[in-house]
């Protein structure tokens, strides 16, 4: 059965598996994780009382954390992409049928940069009364043309006011280092200089290896996509402990898979199409080099658009069959080291004694086959049941 709001719940709950990944690259067998409200209070391996959840072979581990998902994204009532919808209250409907297909594929934290409706769905699933993965906003997108360097440090901090969790820039708009709509260094600096000064992260979208290395230079904590990023930048994110979130198994096969729904609208083009099939090729060549790139801190993001909402772990599953990423290693990127690059490392992403209780079991042991992480049998996020297949 699923449960989308549990209901009277008792105030422990122990759940034992044949193992424990406790998000850190350590496996616990045959082990009961006891949570006590909302937070993970022991792991017990030599209890005999019986579980109230008892999951025989499948494997527990903490909640997964999707770091760009862009959870207002959707389909229209006509079935095909709706860039905006028909009005506010549509727009967060649509975000929180998102949220809640989101979470049940057991991603118990997501980051959403950005869309205004964000706000609303956010604090609406922290009060309780929708189910969804806990959600961080950039509430915007800053681009080039949000004006000069002191206009751009005015808008983070109008940001900051507004409730923005972090800040979204665009160091440029396509896949070529003359892009005439490029952030300038000195706009750049303003926006990662400003949201340091103001206590927010920043992540920047970035495609070319002149973009990474300028967005890295500039002081940005995080850089998105990277498809053209060559060994010099990715070597210069891991000096600078700069998290590089590339999107190689999602995205781009989303929109491949519903092409018809898109076509046409808002910019999208059957030769638009044509080169998507090419850009899967390059960012298989990037994520090989990525994987290689000693101390590059991979975190995992899905880029979740309309159509592929609740699909986020197969972003791991192709990280580890095209860039021969260790599944261990892609754990720890959806969790324990996702968590550090949202701030979080010591609130969620672990197993451990003091965390939220943000818990899935999945069925098969991912440290050997990634895919088990699509096979979700039970979702617990802050020490609340949303699905369980008891």
């Amino acid at each position: 059965m699923t449960a989308s709001i549990a209901q009277a719940q008792p105030t422990t709950i122990s759940i034992r598996a044949a193992r424990v990944v406790d998000g850190t690259g350590h496996v616990i067998a045959n082990a009961t994780v006891v949570v006590e409200g909302s937070k993970i209070k022991r792991i017990e391996t030599t209890s005999t009382e019986k579980a109230d959840y008892d999951f025989g072979e499948l494997t527990v581990l903490p909640g997964m954390i999707d770091v760009h998902s862009h959870i207002a994204w959707h389909f229209g009532s006509d079935g095909r992409y709706e860039p905006q919808a028909p009005s506010p209250s549509r727009a967060v409907l649509y975000s929180a049928e998102n949220a809640y297909v989101t979470l049940m594929a057991g991603v118990t934290t997501l980051q959403s940069p950005g869309h205004a409706s964000d706000v609303e769905v956010r604090d609406a699933i922290a009060r309780g009364v929708l189910p969804g993965p806990r959600v961080l906003t950039s509430i915007a997108q800053l681009t080039r043309n949000g004006g000069t360097p002191s206009e751009l440090r005015a808008r983070v901090r109008e940001l900051k006011r507004q409730t923005a969790d972090l800040i979204k820039a665009f160091v440029s708009t396509s896949l070529s280092d003359a892009d005439d709509e490029a952030m300038t260094p000195e706009q750049l600096q303003a926006v990662c200089g400003e949201a340091r000064a103001v206590g927010l992260r920043a992540i920047v979208h970035a495609q070319t290896n002149a973009a990474v290395v300028k967005a890295v230079t500039a002081g940005c904590t995080q850089i998105e996509h990277g498809m053209l990023v060559e060994d010099s930048a990715l070597k210069l994110m891991a000096e600078k402990n700069v998290y590089f979130d590339p999107h190689v198994g999602v995205l781009l096969q989303n929109y491949v898979r519903n092409k018809l729904r898109f076509v046409g609208i808002a910019g999208y083009t059957d030769e638009g199409f044509r080169s998507m099939e090419g850009a899967m090729r390059v960012n298989e060549r990037m994520i090989k080099k990525a994987v290689a790139t000693p101390g590059l801190k991979l975190v995992m993001g899905s880029d979740a658009v309309a159509g592929s909402h609740g699909r986020n772990a197969e972003e791991l599953v192709e990280r580890v069959r095209q860039g021969g990423q260790r599944p261990m290693e892609a754990i720890i990127s959806a969790t324990s080291l996702a968590a550090e690059s949202l701030g979080l490392e010591k609130l969620i992403g672990r197993v451990a004694p003091g965390f939220e209780a943000d818990l899935i079991a999945v069925e098969g042991d991912p440290t050997t086959d990634v895919t088990a992480l699509t096979r979700v049998a039970f979702v617990m996020k802050g020490g609340r049941v949303y699905k369980t297949r008891r």
